[in-house]
């Protein structure tokens, strides 16, 4: 179960990070909407080996049948494993790009403010805003959490989805080796 946890965990985490590693590191200031949705579709679509994971160790270890709990906890092992990765990953991308990223979306969100029309009071309170969340960024213990957290939800969310299901052993079950 480990080996499959680490396996399914070590590739999810790349195929999360080295993208969204490399849409940071080579991103101009584009839409903040796009971004989003980009990094979390890249999340979702990683994350789907949780799914894969949880299948194989249902099929190929224990026989074609899952409880819920088992699958659900594989998952989330998945889910960490991944999350762990992906932090490393961002961390890499920092220093590589010498912490641009926290001036570039500092910046973004005073623009974004100025672009609405913002008052002047409204501007100087997000630019404040920013000026401390600059400071709180700089810090690893601040930082690490919250980029663990952004991705760890969304696998807690498909590791639910997949336990429910694949606890079923009709749904999808293993094929027979061929003859």
């Amino acid at each position: 179960m480990y080996r499959i946890i680490l396996i399914f965990g070590i590739a999810a985490g790349l195929i999360v990070a080295v993208p969204m590693c490399l849409m940071v590191a080579n991103s101009e200031h584009g839409s903040a909407v796009q971004s989003y949705f980009a990094g979390y579709l890249v999340m979702v679509l990683a994350l789907s080996l949780i799914f894969f994971g949880v299948k194989r160790l249902r099929d190929r270890e224990l026989g074609g049948v899952i409880r819920f709990v088992p699958a659900l906890l594989a998952g989330l092992g998945i889910s960490a494993v991944a999350g762990v990765i992906y932090v490393i990953g961002w961390e890499i991308t920092l220093a590589v790009t010498d912490f641009a990223f926290i001036d570039s979306y500092s910046t973004a969100a005073v623009e974004a403010a100025r672009a609405k029309g913002a008052s002047a009071a409204d501007i100087a309170a997000i630019a404040a805003q920013m000026d401390e969340f600059r400071r709180q960024y700089a810090n690893p213990f601040f930082r690490l959490p919250m980029t663990f957290i952004e991705i760890f939800p969304v696998g807690i969310l498909i590791s639910l989805i997949s336990a429910a299901l694949l606890r079923n052993s009709r749904f999808l079950p293993a094929r027979a080796p061929a003859r």
